[in-house]
C-alpha cells in the first residue's frame, strides 16, 4: 500500500510529511526536494512572503546515501520565520502575560469570505481564526510537493514517466487550445514568469496580474498537468474508488483554492455529439493507439497509454487586499476581512502542486499494479506486463 500524510501549521516550527509504501532503490536526494520546493515558490504575482520564507528541507527517514530503503520516507521542512512565531505558535503553554502585548497573538475575529476561517471556527469551536488558517493555509502544499517529488522519481525510474504542468488561463486571459507542451518542455515552462507555454499569452497574463494588483484584487486561473509514458491499465473500472480519474479528481480538488477539475477535454466534450467526442482506435506500427486524445488518457477509469491530461481550476486568493465584507465574530458587527497574505495570484505555483498530487496518485496506482519491494522488481513486473499484453 502506498499512502502519505502531512502535518504542521503555516507559522509553526516545521511541516512534516511521511510516505509509506515507497519501494527500495528510488534515487532521491535533499537537493531534488529543494529544487521541487523552489519551483513552488516561483511565479509572477507572488507576494513578499515567498522571498523571505525559505524552505529548509531535510530527509529524516527512509533514505540512505541517496536511495530509499523500503521503509517510510520522512521529510521535514523547517520554517525559517519560526523565531518570530515561537511564542505565538508554541506547542507548550506560554505565560499569558508575555503574550498579551504581542500583535501577532491578537485574536483574528474577522473571517475571510472564501476561506476556511468561519466554517472552521464553527466546526472546532474556536473564537479565533488563527487555529484554522494555520492548518488550512496553502503553506501545507510545500509538504505535498516534497512528497510528490519522491513519487515523481519513483514513476520516472520504474516506468520512464515524465510529468509537467503549464498555466492555460489566468483570469480572462487564456492560452490557445492548441497549446500542448511535450515532455522536454519543463525547463522552458519553468523559465516563463507565469509558467505558460505560449509566449504571447504569457505577456498578456503578466499584464492582467499587474492590473489586478494595482486595483487591490486577486486572480484565479486554470492549470493543466500532463503525464507522458504511462502504460495502459493503471486504475480500474471495478469499483468507484479504484477509478483513476476519480482518484485524480479527488486529489486535485484537495488542493487549497481548487474548485473544478476536468480530464481531457472534459466540459468541452459535453457539448459535442458522440461522433465527435470519442477517440477512435487504430493499429499503428507502434501498436494500438487512439487517433485523438479527447479523453485525456483515461477511459473507463483506467489509463489508456495515451498522455494523461487533467486540468484544475483555481479560484482567486481569498484574501483580497482591498478587503471584503464580513462580521467580527466577537461582536457580531459588520467588519472588513483580515488580511493574512498579499499574493495577487498563485496560479503558476498551483501547477507545481497539481503535478505533485498527480504524481502521488499515479505512484499509488503503479505500486498497486506492479507491486514489488524494490525499483528493480517493479520494473521487471512492468516490463513483463507490457510484453504479455493480449492487445498491444
Amino acid at each position: 500500500m502506498f499512502r502519505w500524510l502531512t502535518a504542521g501549521e503555516s507559522h509553526g516550527r516545521a511541516l512534516v510529511a511521511i510516505c509509506d509504501g515507497v519501494p527500495s532503490g528510488v534515487r532521491i536526494t535533499t537537493k531534488d526536494l529543494a529544487a521541487a520546493l523552489a519551483r513552488r515558490r516561483a511565479g509572477y504575482g507572488r507576494g513578499a512572503r515567498m522571498t523571505f520564507e525559505q524552505d529548509e528541507v531535510e530527509l529524516t527517514g527512509g533514505v540512505r546515501h541517496g536511495s530509499t530503503l523500503g521503509g517510510p520516507v520522512a521529510i521535514r521542512i523547517a520554517n525559517t520565520e519560526w523565531p518570530k512565531w515561537e511564542a505565538v505558535m508554541s506547542a507548550d503553554p506560554v505565560d499569558p502575560d508575555s503574550l498579551a502585548g504581542m500583535a501577532r497573538n491578537a485574536p483574528l475575529t474577522r473571517p475571510r469570505p472564501g476561506h476556511a476561517d468561519l466554517a472552521g471556527m464553527q466546526k472546532f469551536g474556536h473564537t479565533d481564526a488563527r487555529p484554522v488558517l494555520e492548518r488550512a493555509s496553502a503553506r501545507e502544499t510545500a509538504a505535498r510537493v516534497a512528497l510528490g517529488e519522491v513519487a515523481r522519481q519513483l514513476l520516472r525510474q520504474v516506468l520512464g514517466v515524465e510529468i509537467l504542468s503549464h498555466v492555460v488561463a489566468i483570469g480572462q486571459i487564456k492560452a490557445p487550445d492548441s497549446t500542448m507542451p511535450g515532455p522536454d518542455d519543463k525547463a522552458a515552462i519553468d523559465a516563463d514568469p507565469v509558467r505558460c507555454a505560449d509566449p504571447a499569452t504569457s505577456q498578456a497574463m503578466v499584464a492582467e496580474i499587474d492590473t489586478a494588483k494595482k486595483e487591490g484584487d486577486t486572480l484565479g486561473g486554470v492549470v493543466e498537468v500532463l503525464a507522458f509514458g504511462l502504460p495502459p491499465g493503471l486504475g480500474s473500472f471495478t469499483h468507484w474508488d479504484r477509478r483513476l480519474d476519480a482518484r485524480l479528481a479527488g486529489a486535485l480538488m484537495s488542493i487549497q483554492a481548487i474548485k473544478g477539475v476536468e480530464v481531457g477535454d472534459g466540459f468541452t466534450t459535453a457539448t459535442r455529439r458522440g461522433s465527435q467526442a470519442h477517440d477512435e482506435i487504430e493499429a499503428t506500427e507502434n501498436g494500438v493507439a487512439r487517433r485523438t486524445n479527447r479523453a485525456g488518457g483515461i477511459e473507463g477509469g483506467m489509463s489508456t497509454g495515451e498522455p494523461l491530461r487533467v486540468r484544475a481550476a483555481m479560484k482567486p486568493i481569498s484574501t483580497v487586499p482591498r478587503a471584503l465584507d464580513t462580521i467580527d465574530t466577537s461582536t457580531g458587527e459588520p467588519a472588513k476581512a483580515i488580511n493574512q497574505r498579499s499574493d495577487a495570484t498563485a496560479v503558476p505555483a498551483a501547477g507545481v502542486v497539481a503535478e505533485a498530487m498527480v504524481a502521488l496518485v499515479l505512484a499509488e496506482a503503479a505500486v498497486e499494479k506492479f507491486g514489488g519491494d524494490s525499483v528493480e522488481e517493479m520494473r521487471r513486473n512492468a516490463e513483463s506486463y507490457l510484453k504479455a499484453l493480449v492487445i498491444s
